[in-house]
C-alpha cells in the first residue's frame, strides 16, 4: 500500500473529529450557543418591559400635562374674572368718587352764593345806613334825632325778642 500525503491528511483528520468528540465540543458550542440564545432573550425581554414602563410613564406625563393646562386654564379665566370684577368695582368707586365730588363742588359753590350775597346785603345795609344817618344828621334837629333813635330802637327790640 502506498502512504501519500492525502492518506496522513485523513487520518489527521478524523483524529481531530474524535478528540473534539471526545472532548465534548460539540456540547460546549451548544451550550455557549444556547447560553447567548438565553442572554439575547432576556436583554430582549428587559428591553421589551422597559419599553411598556416607558411607554407607561409617557401616557402618565401625558395625563398630567394635560391636568396641568386645565388647571392654568382654570387659573387663567378664574384671574381674568375677578380682574373684570375689580375692573368694575374701581370703575363703581370712581363714578361714585365722582359724584361725591360733584355734589360737594355744587354745595361749596351753593354756599359761596349765599355768602356773596349775605356780603353784597350787608353791605347794601352799611351803605344805606350811612347815607339814612348822614340824610337825618342834615335835616333833623337833636329832638327830633333822640326820638328817631328810640324808635329804632324799639324796632330792634321787638325784632330780636
Amino acid at each position: 500500500m502506498h502512504l501519500d500525503a492525502t492518506f496522513y491528511a485523513l487520518v489527521g483528520l478524523i483524529l481531530f473529529f474524535v478528540l473534539i468528540a471526545y472532548l465534548k465540543v460539540p456540547g460546549m458550542m451548544g451550550k455557549a450557543l444556547d447560553a447567548r440564545a438565553d442572554k439575547i432573550t432576556n436583554e430582549l425581554a428587559e428591553a421589551k418591559r422597559l419599553r411598556e414602563e416607558a411607554q407607561a410613564l409617557v401616557a402618565e406625563y401625558q395625563r398630567k400635562r394635560k391636568d396641568a393646562e386645565a388647571e392654568a386654564a382654570g387659573i387663567v379665566a378664574a384671574a381674568q374674572r375677578e380682574a373684570e370684577m375689580l375692573t368694575a368695582e374701581a370703575k363703581q368707586k370712581t363714578e361714585e368718587f365722582v359724584a361725591r365730588r360733584t355734589a360737594l363742588s355744587e354745595q361749596k359753590i351753593k354756599q359761596a352764593e349765599s355768602d356773596a350775597i349775605n356780603a353784597v346785603r350787608s353791605a347794601a345795609v352799611d351803605l344805606a345806613i350811612s347815607a339814612a344817618e348822614k340824610v337825618v344828621a342834615a335835616k333833623a334837629d337833636a329832638g327830633a334825632q333822640n326820638e328817631l333813635f328810640k324808635k329804632a330802637l324799639g324796632e330792634v327790640k321787638s325784632r330780636l325778642n
